[in-house]
């Protein structure tokens, strides 16, 4: 278990949406000119690199191996420590947990009803890595290969441009440890302002996603150890 809340919050780290909600009209280019991919995930990058916490949500499609989770979502700062809920699925039933995660340590509250401890994080991962400007959100942005515009999409209100492309296996295991190949990843921006990501989805297998969102950026975070 400590290894699969490890790894969702890992994948947080593919992608990110500032946006709440996944409802999109899809406009292709319809006739104009769309901007340079790899200039858009330049200013994405550049974007996130101030950002010192946020609300993080992550959906599982599909199946992903190691991982029996559907849904995850919490409060993160750029230390690492975080807090909040994730349902699993486990012997064919689902269940859902609470989970905090300080000065490295991480506690679960499950259907006992009581928190438990369950060791040094940085054993399986170091969280303060998914908002360090050289090794996260903004580092993963500048190593998508081959980036290409695709088209525009409203996203919840949003005006954005979807950027695709494959990020290197050697990338995405320095972040999501068991990852065999590389990764299909799209990337929804703004148009306006500095291109801020609003959506990802991030392929690991054929047919098998993951979404991610990342809303409320710089809002206070307190993570507090369970008693």
């Amino acid at each position: 278990m400590r290894g699969m809340f490890k790894r969702l919050l890992l994948l947080g780290v593919l992608g990110l949406v500032t946006a709440a909600g996944c409802t999109s009209t899809s406009n292709e280019s319809g006739g104009s000119t769309l901007p340079d991919g790899a200039g858009l995930l330049r200013d994405a990058s550049e974007a996130v690199k101030p950002i010192n916490s946020a609300t993080f949500a992550l959906k599982v499609n599909g199946e992903v191996p190691g991982i029996p989770v559907k849904e995850v979502s919490g409060d993160l700062t750029k230390a690492g420590d975080a807090k909040g809920n994730a349902k699993l699925d486990q012997f064919g039933q689902t269940f859902e947990v609470q989970y905090v995660l300080k000065d490295k340590i991480l506690y679960i509250k499950g259907i006992t009803g009581s928190w438990q401890q369950f060791g040094d994080a940085t054993q399986i991962y170091d969280p303060s890595a998914i908002l360090d400007p050289n090794r996260g959100i903004a580092k993963l942005l500048t190593s998508i290969q081959s980036p290409v515009t695709e088209g525009q999409e409203d996203i919840a209100g949003v005006k954005t441009y979807r950027v695709a492309g494959k990020v290197a296996k050697d990338v995405v295991t320095g972040l999501v440890p068991g990852v065999q190949s590389d990764v299909n990843v799209k990337v929804w921006v703004k148009q306006d302002g500095n291109h801020q990501p609003v959506r990802a989805v991030v392929e690991l297998t054929p047919g098998n996603t993951v979404e991610i969102t990342l809303s409320e950026v710089d809002k206070p975070v307190t993570v507090e150890k369970p008693v």
